[in-house]
């Protein structure tokens, strides 16, 4: 079964000039044999090659704790670590076997960038039977449909003759570039659009901190990859960038002079869960409501919690200030008082 690709931790290497000693795969895949008394997980690149592996087994689990779905995504965490010092920042997920370690090790995948996810839990009580559930259903709403976010949506460059080409000295497709683009997390409270430049001369590797920002927008993740130059050539790109909500999927009309449109997700919460506790006897319980947030590093989990909070108090307040109005019918002269809500 296979998943979409996602994005693989990284890591900052301190040492000097590692930056071209160290053999760098930005892409690969990730093989999780889940059965019913182990869970194998093993890294390969795009050509097949093993990069790194790890098990159950090899984690310690012995008998039947080597089938639990800790073991899974100790298993997975530990094949993970094996690949981030190589660069490896996407990678397409590879799942077999009914194992119950399946879900596990993909929440490890997943969760393994540490730069670009951000985790929050929080708690609310007392609260009447009723309430929780009535929160936590419109905080979830509102986190994962209403916040703003900031991404790259065009691409310019001269050198670049269609989408789907290959450019000489260039490791990766265009294709492969803008999905990289695509994956910059950009943290930034600008309006409208901005243009940002990428201009750079091989060969070595290109990375987010390889961008030059527009004021007021920074990026969340320097490390993160977009293209590899193996010949001593000059590339320059010139981006777009836009700040909104949701989702902005590129139209296959919507081409301009060699500039070409990037999918965009400007959700900043990539996760949202509640749950409920009860508490106390008979008529008086109460409830407290737990919330969990998973953000990609653009805004901190309180930092969306409050966004959150404050667009849905912001729907509310128009019927803060009702007005009333007496209308009569025509067939008869009892009077009815209807409510009008005024949003001036």
């Amino acid at each position: 079964m296979a998943k979409p690709i996602l994005r693989i931790g990284s890591r900052k290497n301190t040492r000097s000039g590692s930056r071209k000693n160290v053999r760098r795969i930005p892409k690969g895949v990730i093989h999780v044999q889940a059965s019913f008394n182990n869970t194998l997980v093993t890294v390969t690149d795009v050509r097949g090659r093993v990069i790194s592996w790890s098990s159950a087994g090899t984690c310690g689990f012995r008998g039947t704790r080597r089938g639990t779905p800790f073991a899974a995504q100790t298993a997975a965490g530990n094949a993970i670590r094996g690949v981030v010092d190589q660069g490896m920042q996407r990678a397409e997920v590879m799942i077999k076997g009914p194992g119950l370690g399946r879900d596990a090790a993909l929440r490890a995948i997943r969760r393994s960038d540490s730069k670009r996810l951000y985790y929050g839990r929080f708690i609310l009580s007392p609260l009447m039977k009723g309430q929780a559930d009535t929160i936590g259903i419109a905080m979830r709403r509102a986190l994962l449909g209403e916040l703003e976010g900031t991404c790259i949506t065009r691409a310019k460059s001269e050198k670049i003759p269609h989408e789907y080409s290959t450019i000489v000295g260039i490791q990766e497709s265009v294709h492969e570039i803008l999905m990289n683009l695509k994956e910059i997390v950009l943290r930034s409270n600008l309006y409208g659009t901005r243009n940002a430049l990428i201009c750079v001369q091989g060969p070595g590797y290109i990375t987010a901190r390889d961008i030059i920002l527009p004021p007021a927008v920074e990026i969340v993740d320097n490390t993160q990859h977009i293209a590899s130059l193996t010949e001593p050539i000059d590339l320059s790109i010139g981006l777009k960038i836009e700040r909104n909500r949701g989702y902005s999927l590129k139209m296959s009309n919507n081409f301009e002079d060699r500039s070409y449109p990037i999918d965009a997700v400007f959700m900043p919460v990539e996760n949202a869960n509640h749950s409920i506790h009860s508490y106390g006897n008979g008529n008086e319980k109460q409830e407290i409501l737990f919330l969990e947030i998973w953000t990609n590093g653009s805004l901190t989990p309180k930092e969306a919690l409050h966004q959150a909070s404050r667009n849905l108090i912001n729907l509310f307040i128009p019927f803060l200030h009702v007005e009333e109005e007496t209308f009569y019918l025509e067939n008869n002269q009892h009077q009815v008082t209807l409510p009008l809500f005024s949003f001036s």
